[in-house]
């Protein structure tokens, strides 16, 4: 079965009005849940639970990487710190001991995006001034929110599946009735409170063919997508790409989904993950919906956080 894709340019004006609808359409939330997360009730947590039938589980991260490539000039840096060398380990209590960084925000690994992620017209999420984000620290919206986690139902829906593909090609974008089309063709529904997991078949391409620039070419959302997730009441949106397709639909705005839904919307992302082990599970089950576990670091005043999101089937 395949599925016309939208490639079709919004002007600004068009994409303002988008941003308005969608702004005014999301949930308020609490102090201590804002946004989007507000939709996860304690109820639906405990009927996420229900989704679990044998007990398997499935990472949705892809291994961080340490060496540069087109998608990852600047990779995570990795090294042993102990044992040092000529260390004498043969007597004796010895640790191996390592350290790591990352720029989390990459275009390679996996990583979550806090609401402090995306200042636009002078303003995070909310109308928080964007000046609460200094050189320090973010000071207001930042990872503490999800300090507990997020926990939920998810829900897969294959875009390439649907147009009988491998993948997508890149700067192909993908559009709410492709959406609604592949809820149809698996047989699953997105409803309030999911994490909605988006696959464009990006990391299956990259294994294939091998890196390339995504900040030129990549398959993702078009911004009128974003009225699904809004409509059907999502919580938190992730793909195995960036979620936004490059080109930007909207000339002058580079990144409008990341717009829409983390500022307009309040919607935790999470991008660049790795959903061909989830695809294949799903697939062999005959369902696409799970229980879902995402945890990220304890960094309190970050933007973001590298984060290993688990399925349970």
């Amino acid at each position: 079965m395949t599925a016309s894709p939208t490639s079709h340019p919004m002007s600004e004006t068009d994409f303002r009005e988008l941003y308005r609808e969608l702004r005014e359409q999301g949930p308020s939330g609490t102090d201590d849940r804002p946004g989007a997360l507000a939709r996860l009730t304690p109820e639906l947590v405990m009927a996420a639970v229900g989704e679990v039938r044998s007990g398997r589980t499935v990472s949705l991260a892809a291994d961080i990487e340490s060496v540069p490539g087109p998608d990852n000039p600047d990779p995570a840096s990795y090294r042993m710190i102990a044992p040092t060398a000529g260390e004498d380990t043969a007597h004796g209590l010895h640790f191996a001991r390592d350290r790591f960084a990352m720029n989390v925000h990459g275009d390679a690994d996996s990583h979550l995006d806090a609401l402090c992620h995306v200042m636009f017209d002078g303003e995070l999420y909310g109308s928080v001034p964007a000046g609460s984000v200094t050189p320090e620290h973010a000071g207001a919206l930042t990872l503490d929110l999800v300090r507990d986690g997020i926990v939920g139902r998810g829900v897969l829906l294959d875009i390439p599946r649907l147009r009988d593909v491998p993948w997508l090609d890149p700067g192909t974008q993908v559009s709410a009735e492709d959406l609604e089309a592949a809820e149809g063709y698996q047989g699953v529904a997105v409803g309030p409170g999911d994490l909605l997991f988006v696959r464009v078949g990006h990391r299956r391409r990259r294994r294939s063919l091998g890196p390339w620039d995504p900040a030129r070419a990549r398959a993702g959302l078009h911004p009128r997508a974003m009225r699904f997730p809004a409509g059907r009441g999502v919580a938190v949106l992730g793909s195995d790409g960036n979620n936004d397709a490059a080109p930007s639909a909207v000339p002058g705005i580079d990144y409008p989904v990341h717009v829409l839904a983390v500022q307009a919307m309040g919607m935790h992302l999470l991008d660049y993950l790795d959903l061909e082990e989830l695809t294949e599970a799903c697939a062999q089950a005959g369902r696409w919906s799970f229980l879902c576990v995402v945890a990220p670091l304890r960094l309190p005043s970050a933007t973001g956080s590298p984060v290993n999101p688990v399925a349970v089937l």
